[in-house]
């Protein structure tokens, strides 16, 4: 028997009115009949059960906040970006039948349809290349052995044989077909990865201590925070479609800094003494803003946190991020732009409202100073702070693997570790919980893989995006240019002091260019005539942390081709003017724009 069911009203239905009188409902079937009705109309938006929309939307639908935002931006006069449209008219995450008929036909997106295959971490990145890019979502970059050894045979299969390392340590697989978006999916999600929200205007993979859990001088293992807020957010649909991307890390207060003061919300451990204002213990700083592409650090909130108050802190800010950041210009979107606009005091002030309990004011003076940074603390051999048990550092060039490289790795994990890889923002990666007599054997199985424990300070300090191979915004191929460098200046000079150099294709600076030792931008460089060469804007001092300081711009437009003869008679101006044990970062830090330029005019004439 067909049935055509309407909006009715319940009492109605339930004396005859609407439907047969002689029905004989018992108490029961008219208790059930009722939850039923309700249950439809209000999965139709129906306030009343007469017909009535309730305000457009379903009751407790989760995009509503979202919406109301929407409205509330055009109803004061602005207007929609496109991707606000998109995401109002087709939610990305509906819209699985249609990327798999996609596939079945071969058939890579168009239009917006780019942008939503975004929030599946799906990047179709032509015209550098007719592919897609998948990232995914690991973490605190967390890998275990057995999903590392998965993952190769997913880029193996559906990609082009290797993997990237990321500077949120996390991994991409690249060169998907457009036949293999949905085997690729559906593969990690077997293995028990995911790549939901790992792109668009979402919350990015969660950063984390490399180190954590093993760190000896660590204030508060990252872990479980890292895990437990990337569940959260797995579990509330309202935390997708954001106004713009958002990154949040977690600083545990060891010997590896995670560059906290650079993302969206940055954690960082403080412990706080006996004698003053709040209970002597471990606490949370939360520093909100940071967006160093856009030339700012992030600004202490002013609040300490317990770690069981840091979910629902971040959900806080969250939601006011949510309701009140830019959704007619994508360039004012991040939440620096919020912060920038009402000042720190009233986004904490406002974030209040969304959570359990009260914020917890204090200077940040209140904490103990935080204990040293190892920049070199990535690489090569470190005790853990379980007795007999250490960890090795290993720098990839550029960060990228091949399979058989990513494979492994998680053998030597499994043979002489605990079978975990600890992904670093540095493009590198770490292998834990080695019994002590044993890191001879488990470096040896490294180096046989073709890759270093022992890089140069130079190399393990290099870290270079995608670049144009792979990406449409970057103007030169910043992974080869970032490769010749580091083998001209291996080849040429020797550092005693960590240097780092951050080679950024385009100024969304994934490499994060503003915060190196030296910083690269990459630009196009007139050769004369008509032709344009592969070029960088050349900038120094940059740093995070204890060293937070934007990289100035010295030197423009220097051809791809010089760099390396440029960096290292930079260097060797830097290591002949130096003061005893000085960094570069503080050797630039102590002269001034045009004090640099003089010093480094010889190296120009060098080159």
């Amino acid at each position: 028997m067909a049935w055509a069911l309407r909006a009715v009203d319940p009492s109605q239905a339930l004396h005859g009115e609407g439907m047969a009188a002689d029905a004989g409902f018992t108490e029961d079937q008219k208790q059930y009949l009722e939850a039923f009705i309700a249950g439809i109309a209000n999965k139709r938006g129906i306030s009343s059960l007469s017909g009535a929309p309730a305000s457009g939307l379903p009751t407790g639908d989760p995009m509503a906040i979202h919406y109301e935002a929407q409205d509330r931006a055009v109803a004061a006069g602005g207007k929609l970006v496109p991707e606000e449209i998109a995401k109002r008219e087709k939610h990305p995450f509906d819209m699985w039948d249609e990327m798999a008929a996609n596939a079945a036909a071969g058939r890579f997106p168009k239009g917006l349809d780019i942008f939503r295959h975004k929030f599946h971490g799906l990047f179709y990145v032509a015209p550098s290349q007719d592919a897609f890019m998948l990232r995914l979502r690991l973490p605190g970059g967390i890998l275990p052995s057995h999903q590392a050894k998965g993952l190769a045979d997913v880029a193996e299969r559906y990609g082009g044989g290797y993997v990237d390392i990321t500077t949120r340590a996390n991994l991409q697989i690249r060169e998907i077909g457009a036949a293999h978006p949905i085997d690729g999916l559906t593969a990690i999600d077997e293995l028990g990865v995911t790549s939901r929200g790992a792109g668009a205007d979402n919350i990015r993979n969660l950063t984390g201590s490399p180190a954590a859990g093993i760190d000896p001088h660590e204030l508060y293992d990252t872990r479980p925070l890292c895990r437990a807020v990337h569940h959260h957010i797995l579990n509330h649909r309202e935390l997708y479609g954001l106004p713009r991307k958002f990154n949040i890390a977690f600083d545990g207060g060891g010997r590896l800094a995670v560059l906290e003061d650079t993302n969206d919300i940055g954690f960082a451990a403080v412990r706080v003494g006996p004698g003053k204002s709040v209970p002597e213990g471990i606490y949370f700083r939360m520093l909100l803003g940071g967006l160093t592409g856009h030339h700012g650090f992030a600004h202490d909130a002013g609040v300490l946190l317990l770690p069981e108050e840091v979910v629902a802190a971040t959900n806080a800010i969250l939601r006011i991020f949510i309701a009140h950041g830019d959704r007619t210009d994508r360039r004012q979107a991040r939440l620096k732009y919020l912060v920038d606009r009402w000042g720190i005091d009233k986004v904490v002030s406002e974030a209040a409202a969304h959570l359990p309990f009260a914020w917890r004011y204090a200077p940040p003076d209140i904490a103990e100073p935080r204990g040293p940074v190892d920049r070199l603390g990535h690489i090569g051999v470190h005790g853990q702070a379980q007795q007999g048990l250490s960890y090795i550092g290993v720098v990839p060039p550029v960060g990228r693997l091949s399979c058989g490289q990513l494979r492994g790795l998680a053998a030597v994990a499994e043979r002489y570790g605990s079978g975990t890889l600890r992904l670093t923002v540095w493009q590198s990666l770490l292998i834990s919980d080695i019994r002590d007599p044993e890191i001879g054997d488990a470096r040896a199985a490294i180096e046989a893989l073709d890759l270093t424990t022992q890089p140069s300070t130079i190399r393990a300090g290099l870290v270079a995006c995608t670049g144009n191979v792979g990406c449409k915004f970057a103007l030169a191929d910043t992974k080869r240019h970032g490769l010749a460098l580091v083998e001209h200046l291996d080849a040429h000079l020797a550092l005693d002091l960590p240097l780092n150099i951050y080679l950024a294709g385009c100024p969304n600076s994934c490499a994060q260019h503003d915060i190196g030792d030296i910083g690269l931008l990459a630009t196009k460089v007139d050769a004369g005539g008509d032709e344009e060469v592969e070029g960088y804007h050349l900038r120094v001092g940059g740093g995070s942390g204890v060293e937070q300081r934007l990289g100035r711009e010295i030197i423009q437009s220097i051809p791809a081709d010089a760099l390396p003869a440029r960096i290292e008679a930079m260097l060797r101006t830097y290591l002949a003017h130096r003061r005893d044990g000085e960094s570069f970062h503080d050797f630039a830090e102590r002269h001034s724009d045009d004090e640099l330029r003089a010093l480094l005019a010889p190296a120009a004439e060098a080159a």
